[in-house]
């Protein structure tokens, strides 16, 4: 088992890195050549940037048993497809029972955000700020996840 993390922009490397060397798990960080990362204990992978190059390449690295950390419910989809696990930044497990859905909502949202840019919607508003409970509910997930993927 490794963790795979999608990790352009992504608020939770650090915590996860942490939790990750606790349990003993190897842990990769996939990024694009416009956000170089570095790291004292994941393995580092730069990739070309380009549509969706990140993603990608981390489906091919990605095998039965990894967790995968990613808050793209279609890098979550593949994931899944291969056998492996995958939580959102938020805690959020990405499940075959719930993904579906998901990928749904992901889809609506992109209409209003297209309706929007014509100015025939409403603004969507961004994310809110992560808070310190954010991280301390992504940290009790990340390790229920992680037991659950050690006992199957």
């Amino acid at each position: 088992m490794q963790i795979l993390i999608d990790a352009d922009a992504c608020p939770v490397v650090h915590l996860t890195e942490r939790v990750a060397e606790e349990y003993g798990i190897p842990v990769i960080l996939l990024c694009d050549t416009n956000h170089i990362l570095q790291s004292d204990y994941s393995e580092v992978k730069v990739i070309d940037a380009g549509a969706d190059a990140v993603d990608f390449a981390l489906i091919r690295y990605c095998q039965a048993g990894d967790v995968v950390v990613t808050q793209d419910y279609g890098v979550a989809a593949m994931a899944l497809g291969k056998k492996a696990y995958a939580i959102h930044q938020s805690g959020k497990w990405y499940t075959n029972e719930n993904i579906d859905q998901m990928l749904m909502e992901r889809h609506m949202a992109k209409m209003a955000r297209q309706q929007a840019k014509r100015g025939k919607g409403k603004h969507i508003k961004g994310p809110r700020k992560r808070t310190p409970e954010d991280d301390e509910r992504y940290e009790k997930s990340l390790r229920k996840l992680l037991d659950k993927a050690r006992m199957e």
